[in-house]
């Protein structure tokens, strides 16, 4: 348990104990029963659905990803669901999920439909559900792929070690001698791992694992404008605070940031910014800019600035190599920390050891819980060099949809708004409150010149309690 307190929560959880304990006479095995599923054809109208013991969240979270509905539920809401259907209607669908809880399904002309999902009355339907797209961290291994460190008096170059293995070097962090290997296939690449392993001049190897690009928005645009009062003002080494975010491209472009940014970095190829649609990124900066502008001094200007670190570039996905190459480029370009509102679910020695090295130059991590319902770690969060955020809701509680492991270590509001092109957008999620802790961190680093540990301490101190499972 990391932190400085705790408070304690409480919820309820559901479940359904399956006793399949009938044998099947001819071979004398338990029969064998299909993984739960849900099929929900939206062209077609139809719905199947083969369930067993699911919450309702899980629930809400799927219809949401396969729909792409606004999906809105009763904080209080529970239900476990069980269900075997063919060929339904979305409506009947609905009632056979949802048992013998309410729901409304409103269509829009505009926009996605919104289905609310609430006991009594619609209007208690308050509590956004993610898409669990948008909540995955799962990282997946690419199989013909390695990354690889060298020692410093290898005695072997990368080039002539790759040409030995048949591979090719398609990426080089050169001031870490380290550097990812491609292979001809996956059984070229697990056979290159005992030669690694034998030779002399290798410091380490790992798999190269890929995670998908965050999404920048929640759904469609709001019809307002939310005003923005904060301006930036110059200032020399004692107040000036630099954020990195390690994230996806920034746009300029329909936002507030100008004034803010300093010039940004891509490590994975050009950046791609689309003119029509929000970035992660963006989003993240925006909030952060948004939350300092709430700061105690915020009258006065700050000259708190950006680092945007693209690790995506014009890819649907990131690696853990380019994740990695992300953060030195934060720490060499300056930064007194470092936003990653991002992350997956497989742990990595590269990413880990830069981490080290950066806090130990003084460098504040905060790293994104994770947008699932669950207390297993995400990376980097999980590490104890970094500070942990997950996401609260309007109570002030742990927001449903978000990661409430012994490894989180502060707890901020899970929801911001922010504009893009005249309009205004709803961004949710651990990333969100991430944001916010950052702006936090660099409101103290620039109001009382404190940097690294001393900034981290107080940061811990000040920001909100350690949320215990």
């Amino acid at each position: 348990m990391r932190g400085w307190r705790a408070i304690r929560w409480a919820a309820t959880v559901a479940g359904a104990i399956l006793a399949a304990g009938i044998l099947d006479a001819a071979a004398g095995t338990p029969p064998e029963t299909p993984p739960s599923q849900l099929n929900w054809r939206v062209a077609e109208g139809r719905v199947n659905a083969h369930i067993e013991g699911w919450p309702l969240q899980k629930l809400l979270r799927e219809i949401a990803a396969k729909t792409h509905w606004q999906v809105f539920v009763q904080p209080e809401a529970s239900h476990v669901v069980s269900a075997k259907f063919k060929d339904l209607k979305p409506g009947e669908a609905l009632r056979r999920l949802l048992g013998t809880l309410n729901f409304a399904l409103v269509p829009s002309t505009n926009g996605p439909s919104r289905l609310y999902v609430f006991q009594n009355s619609l209007q208690a339907a308050t509590e956004r559900v993610l898409e669990s797209e948008l909540g995955s961290r799962r990282s997946k291994r690419i199989p013909d792929e390695l990354v690889v460190t060298l020692k410093p008096d290898a005695g072997v170059t990368i080039d002539q070690l790759a040409t030995a293995l048949g591979a090719q070097v398609t990426g080089r962090l050169d001031p870490l001698h380290t550097y990812r290997l491609k292979f001809p296939s996956e059984s070229a690449a697990e056979a290159a791992r005992a030669t690694l392993a034998r030779e002399g001049g290798v410091d380490g190897f790992d798999g190269n694992y890929a995670f998908d690009r965050p999404v920048g928005s929640d759904g469609s645009p709001i019809r307002s404008s939310t005003p923005f009062n904060l301006r930036p003002r110059s200032g020399g080494d004692a107040d000036g605070v630099v954020v990195a975010l390690v994230d996806t491209a920034v746009q300029t472009d329909g936002t507030v940031l100008g004034g803010f940014l300093l010039p940004g970095v891509s490590v994975a190829g050009p950046s791609q910014t689309p003119t029509d649609q929000l970035t992660h990124g963006t989003s993240m900066a925006q909030t952060l800019l948004y939350a300092l502008a709430g700061s105690t001094h915020a009258a006065e200007g700050t000259a708190v600035r950006l680092l945007p670190v693209d690790v995506y570039g014009p890819s649907a996905s990131t690696t853990t190599f380019d994740f990695a190459n992300g953060i030195y480029e934060a720490i060499h370009r300056g930064a007194d920390i470092v936003n990653l509102s991002l992350g997956g679910d497989q742990e990595s020695p590269l990413i880990r050891s830069l981490i080290k090295a950066g806090r130990e130059q003084g460098v504040v991590f905060i790293a994104a819980a994770g947008n699932e319902p669950v207390s297993t770690p995400t990376y980097p969060a999980a590490y104890p060099e970094v500070i942990a955020v997950t996401a609260s809701d309007r109570t002030g509680g742990v927001a449903a949809y978000a990661n409430r492991g012994a490894f989180v270590d502060l707890i901020a509001p899970g929801t911001s708004r922010v504009p893009f092109q005249g309009q205004d957008y709803w961004v949710v999620g651990t990333s969100a409150a991430t944001a916010m802790v950052s702006a936090r961190a660099a409101a103290l680093a620039e109001s009382t010149g404190q940097r690294g540990a001393a900034l981290e301490a107080l940061l811990r101190g000040t920001t909100g309690p350690t949320v215990t499972p």
